[in-house]
């Protein structure tokens, strides 16, 4: 029953779609079995090689440098209320800018190389870490603070075994919202001046109005986005273990 409602609903949107666009001829809308029919000659190995991983190394090493910078920057401001009145409107002004305004800014002093498509992915993806960070830092219970004070726990042991575990519900929640945003930014990224991925690819293909080879990339997005939140799911589900079997004892 899992695996049918898993599945259930994309087939049911696969068949809207194609049968809505059977007789399509829409230049723009072309009918889903001719977007099926022209990705085996779009997506080889060759391709696949050129612009899917370039884009993977790209998100990978955006989203990485993010979780890295969000979780420490977040773990410091969350823990000392001083610095968290010091530098939280600073926060909220830079949170507001949208990031692909950035992307202009950032190629003036990047280039248009691989890091300037890594530091756009950083830029959008540290603030749901950052703040999501600083939120569980400032709600680990006091009581086992002072629990761990007590004991003399402190330093980097307090930081390893109690403010990182007591904080990575909401640290994992940041981090699943900048997963969806990392794949928001590679795709901007690659549309500005690049020669490689999938958002060049797709722009590639408007530009030369092979419109169903430019839905085939699309489709390829899609389910590189379904396939890293699985991925994601498995890694939440290994990292917050302890957290879902302690919901569910509550629960019970």
């Amino acid at each position: 029953m899992r695996l049918l409602k898993l599945v259930a609903m994309p087939v049911v949107l696969v068949a809207v779609w194609w049968f809505a666009t059977a007789r399509s001829e829409n230049f723009y809308v072309p009918p889903l079995h001719d977007i099926v029919a022209s990705a085996p000659g779009v997506w080889t190995l060759d391709r696949l090689r050129s612009d899917l991983l370039p884009s993977l190394w790209r998100l990978l090493a955006g989203f990485t440098l993010a979780l890295l910078i969000g979780v420490a920057a977040g773990v410091l401001i969350g823990g000392r209320p001083r610095v968290r009145a010091t530098v939280e409107p600073v926060l909220e002004f830079l949170r507001a800018v949208p990031p692909p305004v950035l992307v202009p800014v950032i190629m003036l002093f990047a280039g248009i190389g691989d890091g300037m498509k890594v530091l756009v992915i950083v830029s959008g993806c540290v603030w749901p870490i950052l703040l999501n960070t600083v939120e569980g830092v400032r709600a680990v219970d006091g009581v086992l603070t002072e629990t761990a004070r007590s004991y003399g726990l402190t330093g980097p042991a307090r930081l390893w075994r109690l403010v990182l575990p007591a904080a990575s519900p909401q640290i994992v929640a940041g981090a699943r919202q900048a997963l969806s945003v990392a794949i928001i930014l590679m795709v901007i990224s690659e549309m500005f001046a690049a020669s490689s991925g999938l958002g060049y690819t797709i722009v590639e293909f408007q530009r030369s109005f092979a419109i169903p080879e430019m839905w085939t990339g699309i489709i390829v997005l899609g389910l590189l986005g379904v396939l890293l939140s699985g991925l994601f799911r498995l890694a939440e589900t290994a990292i917050l273990g302890w957290y879902h079997g302690l919901r569910r004892a509550q629960k019970g």
